[in-house]
């Protein structure tokens, strides 16, 4: 009968032990604003695993580097300082992963379809195994839309780039990108950007609109041109140590919150962008210019040849693969147009 008191004593200091363990927190760090399509993926993400975890799991959300800049976030996410990233994939280039900068080429992906398949078919799956060495695993690929070129003069023309100082982050791709149009790029944090805006420490930038309207950079910059000549999107990652130490339920319900937390994130991306370019019209602060035809084709003549600059870094394959992917949904896309019947 001793025994058995000594038993189930156990039992029920292993149970109130169980009932009292800290909750899993995870800290998300992140570098643009909470209203962001990014921001509020990542706090949809968190409400998931909270509610779905009943609290055994905390996700702990830090938008504009609260925590850490463009450079600092990704040696923190190594050493475990935190354990959710959503870097733009420029980031993994000073890591190694020089394949991710396929995402900085100039005018590769025609379309958001074409950019899709890429992401969550072979090349995206190829791409998060390049960073498990790294002590990364990659969870997600999110969408922020297509970049447009803003300043404190008119850029309709390749000439107009002529010497003007350009933002870009830390990416060979996007610094011969501004090369090929004649612009000295400035490798700075995204914190610091509209300060140097502001101060003339740069003349101007490259963002989505929904970047550009919610750091206030149409404030500083008085010319936007509407041109969709690059992309920007983002990894979700962890730490892999992190990762591997969860229970097998642990990481089913994390990707499954980042599953849904994903579909969310991209189908509100286009429209923080279109919200953001009407805000922005509605400021009256910027001149708003779309490219014509015959000065796009200006644009590519310049930039796409960045695309064989970089075919022994990114990967040959990597490129021939989107090629033929934008090719397989030109055809799917020209077929569906034959099959719809004609307004009458």
């Amino acid at each position: 009968m001793k025994k058995i008191n000594v038993l189930l004593g156990m039992l029920l200091l292993s149970v109130s032990a169980v009932s009292l363990a800290d909750p899993v927190i995870m800290k998300f760090s992140h570098v643009v604003a909470p209203d962001t399509p990014k921001g509020k993926a990542a706090e949809k993400f968190k409400q998931m695993v909270e509610e779905r975890s009943k609290g055994a799991m905390k996700v702990e959300v830090y938008p504009n580097s609260q925590l850490y800049k463009d450079r600092e976030e990704l040696e923190a996410l190594q050493l475990g300082a935190v354990q959710l990233l959503a870097p733009s994939m420029a980031k993994f280039g000073p890591l190694g992963a020089r394949e991710f900068e396929l995402f900085d080429l100039p005018f590769m992906f025609p379309n958001k379809e074409t950019l899709y398949r890429a992401m969550d078919g072979a090349i995206g799956k190829r791409l998060f195994t390049k960073l498990e060495t790294k002590g990364i695993t990659g969870l997600a690929y999110w969408d922020n839309g297509f970049k447009q070129m803003s300043a404190n003069k008119p850029m309709h023309k390749v000439a107009d780039f002529n010497g003007l100082k350009m933002r870009i982050q830390s990416s060979k791709v996007l610094d011969a990108q501004m090369k090929a149009l004649g612009a000295m790029p400035q490798v700075m944090a995204f914190s610091e950007v509209y300060t140097a805006l502001q101060q003339g420490v740069v003349d101007g930038t490259e963002n989505p609109m929904s970047n550009m309207y919610t750091q206030k950079m149409h404030e500083v910059q008085k010319h936007l041109t509407l041109s969709d000549h690059g992309y920007l999107g983002y990894a979700v990652i962890t730490n892999k140590k992190f990762w591997d130490g969860l229970t097998e339920e642990q990481r089913k319900l994390i990707a499954q919150a980042m599953k849904e937390a994903t579909v969310y994130e991209r189908s509100i991306a286009q429209q923080e962008n279109d919200d953001s370019l009407a805000k922005v019209r509605a400021a009256k602060t910027t001149e708003i210019y779309t490219l014509s035809d015959a000065e796009r084709a200006e644009w590519m003549k310049a930039l796409v040849p960045v695309h064989k600059e970089f075919e022994s870094v990114i990967g040959k394959e990597n490129i021939q693969e989107v090629y033929d992917i934008a090719a397989q949904v030109a055809k799917e896309t020209a077929a569906a147009a034959k099959k719809k019947p004609a307004k009458k």
